[in-house]
């Protein structure tokens, strides 16, 4: 569900894994046309990384 909300509103996304100043720095980049599609690319990225480091922490125990 994250996935299709990073393509379709990238800066939410910041705000559901506990970024949000990234948020708000992705909203921004997003005002413009052009530069939707890297905070989408920006977004998916983001929360690739998200679920890596959840990956990790729950292989090590942690959480």
């Amino acid at each position: 569900m994250r996935l299709i909300i990073a393509l379709i509103l990238p800066f939410l996304v910041f705000f559901t894994i506990g970024k949000p100043f990234q948020g708000i720095i992705c909203l921004i980049l997003q005002l413009t046309l052009i530069g939707w599609i890297p905070a989408a690319i920006w977004a998916v990225y983001a929360l690739s990384q998200y679920n890596t480091d959840k990956k990790i922490a729950a292989a090590h125990g942690e959480e």
